[in-house]
C-alpha cells in the first residue's frame, strides 16, 4: 500500500482492539512462560499455538520483504541481547540474565496488531540492560502522548529521538514505527527520531505501529548469517517496545494492552 494512508472505520478499529488485545495476551503470556532453559524454537510453537487457536493468522511466516532472507517461515520474532530486530527463532536456549526482545504481530478479523516487548530472563538483573528496556518504554509512552489528530508525524519522532538521545544512545532511523491497518506494514515510516513541525498530520481512524528500540553504544546495524536477525555492530544489548495505536477525534487509544490486565 505504498503511497496510501489507510484510514479504518469504527468497526474496523472496534477489530482492531480484539487483535491488539490477543497480540499483548501472547506477549505476556510468553514473557511468563520464558525461563532459563527455554528454546527460542519452543517459544515459536507457543506462539503459533495461540493464534492459531485463536484463529488468527501470523502475519511473518510467509513474510518475505526485500531486507529479509525471506519467506521469514516462524510465527514471532526472537532477539536475543545483541539482537534488536526481525530476530529469527532458532535452537538456543535462554541463559540467566539474557535480554530478551519479542515482536509479535497477526491479523484477526481482516485487521492487524503489532507490538513488541523487552525483558531479562531469569534472576539477574544487568543494570543497563534494564536501563535500555526502561528507556524505550519511556520513549514509548512519550510517543502515545504526543500523538493525536492533527499532530504531525516529525512530532512524534522527535519526541521519541529527544527521550533516546537525552538517556545517551543514539538513535537508528532506518527501521522505526510505520502505518498498519488490514496489513502488517503500511505508510507512513514513523522514525524514531526527527524534527517537529514536519511531516503529515495524522487523522482519526489511522492505526500505528509505534516501536522505540536502542542499542548501548551503537546506532549501526549487521545482518546475522540467518538473513533477518538485526544485531548492533559492536556486539552490544539492545531493547526494543513497541505499541499499536488508533488516532481517535479526541486523542489516542492503545491497542495492544493485555486483556487480563
Amino acid at each position: 500500500m505504498a503511497g496510501v494512508i489507510e484510514i479504518l472505520s469504527p468497526s474496523q478499529v472496534a477489530r482492531a482492539r480484539e487483535t491488539g488485545a490477543l497480540v499483548a495476551d501472547v506477549l505476556y503470556s510468553l514473557r511468563d512462560r520464558a525461563t532459563v532453559g527455554t528454546n527460542l524454537l519452543q517459544i515459536d510453537t507457543w506462539a503459533k499455538e495461540m493464534i492459531l487457536g485463536a484463529g488468527a493468522t501470523s502475519c511473518y511466516v510467509d513474510y518475505s520483504p526485500s531486507f529479509g532472507r525471506g519467506p521469514f517461515g516462524h510465527y514471532i520474532c526472537t532477539s536475543v541481547n545483541d539482537g534488536v530486530l526481525h530476530g529469527l527463532p532458532h535452537d538456543y536456549d535462554l541463559r540467566d540474565g539474557d535480554l530478551l526482545s519479542l515482536d509479535l504481530a497477526v491479523v484477526l478479523g481482516g485487521v492487524a496488531a503489532d507490538s513488541a516487548i523487552s525483558f531479562v530472563v531469569g534472576d539477574s538483573r544487568p543494570a543497563e540492560s534494564l536501563r535500555l528496556i526502561e528507556t524505550t518504554q519511556r520513549a514509548l509512552a512519550t510517543a502515545i502522548e504526543t500523538a493525536g489528530p492533527g499532530v504531525k508525524l516529525g512530532d512524534v519522532s522527535a519526541a521519541i529521538g529527544e527521550v533516546l538521545r537525552g538517556a545517551g544512545y543514539s538513535v537508528n532511523t532506518e527501521f522505526g514505527g510505520h502505518g498498519i491497518g488490514t496489513t502488517m506494514h503500511q505508510d507512513p515510516h514513523v522514525p524514531n527520531d526527527g524534527r517537529a513541525g514536519r511531516g503529515m498530520k495524522m487523522r482519526p481512524g489511522q492505526l500505528l505501529a509505534l516501536e522505540p528500540w536502542v542499542m548501548a553504544d551503537t546506532d549501526e546495524l549487521v545482518t546475522d548469517d540467518d538473513g533477518w536477525t538485526l544485531r548492533s555492530a559492536t556486539g552490544c544489548r539492545t531493547a526494543h517496545s513497541e505499541h499499536t495505536v488508533a488516532i481517535t477525534e479526541d486523542g489516542v487509544e492503545v491497542l495492544t494492552l493485555p486483556s487480563r490486565r
